[in-house]
């Protein structure tokens, strides 16, 4: 680790703020800011008072992907390991998954693992300038957090396949085409848009959020007729839970939920 934080984190309510902090390298991913970004993974999901994440970007880019000359010789015969005790690997590509949903706000330039990143998230934000390009071919080496798997199933096999094996760049348009982003909005605006959606989600029932994340994430991972067997337990569950209550009864007087997540 550095002493200069790779990874900003702040709390605002429920939604802990997770910043790529590295400018003067365009965010470029370093050890450091890969095992710092673990970290505050974790800590998202560990702790019951946060509901949701924000990842943004300090600076005018968002990441120019992987520094290499830092990351080329941590790379051994099981590829990278950078993921500390306490942390979540942010791309979910070891079976392990984040239980909590995650908004993402681009700006700039986004690289290779921004992508990925954006691809295991869960609502992503762009600034309408940005560009995009998943360009690992072009140095010699293949996504590996998950655009392999991510961008063909978002995309479709041709439209992935004609960004990743090509390494050509691409703007915001396209990238809310291929289901990238779902937002475009003005630049210097995606920040203040994410928040907006990361509140309003953390403004609702906590587990249910959990478990309608859970279960679409079933049906991704293992299937319909997976995720379609584990649909009635999960309702069973959550409509024994306070927070249900809290719901119901706010649904009758006509006013404002406040959950507990209980």
């Amino acid at each position: 680790m550095t002493d200069q934080p790779r990874i900003l984190t702040e709390r605002r309510g429920h939604v802990l703020l997770i910043g790529f902090n590295r400018p003067d390298k365009r965010n470029a991913a370093d050890f450091s800011l890969l095992q710092q970004l673990a970290l505050a993974y974790g800590e998202l999901d560990r702790d019951p008072g946060l509901r949701v994440g924000l990842v943004y970007a300090v600076g005018e880019h968002f990441t120019a992907g992987l520094d290499l000359a830092d990351i080329g010789p941590r790379l051994g015969p099981n590829g990278l390991e950078m993921v500390p005790e306490g942390g979540i690997n942010p791309w979910q590509v070891d079976g392990e998954s984040l239980t909590k949903p995650v908004v993402v706000a681009v700006q700039g330039t986004c690289l290779t693992l921004g992508i990925e990143l954006m691809l295991a998230s869960d609502i992503v934000v762009a600034a309408e300038s940005t560009r995009f390009g998943q360009i690992e071919v072009t140095r010699g080496i293949l996504p590996f957090g998950g655009a392999t798997i991510r961008f063909p199933r978002a995309a479709g096999w041709g439209n992935a396949m004609r960004w990743l094996l090509t390494g050509e760049l691409f703007d915001a348009a396209e990238a809310r085409r291929l289901g990238l982003v779902q937002e475009i909005v003005p630049d210097g605006a995606q920040f203040h848009r994410a928040l907006e959606l990361a509140e309003k989600i953390a403004a609702q029932a906590p587990l249910a959020v959990a478990a309608t994340l859970a279960n679409a994430r079933l049906a991704e991972r293992d299937g319909a007729a997976s995720a379609e067997a584990a649909l009635q337990p999960a309702l069973a569950r959550l409509a024994a839970t306070e927070d249900s209550r809290i719901g119901m009864q706010a649904f009758v007087t006509r006013t404002p939920a406040v959950f507990v997540g209980r």
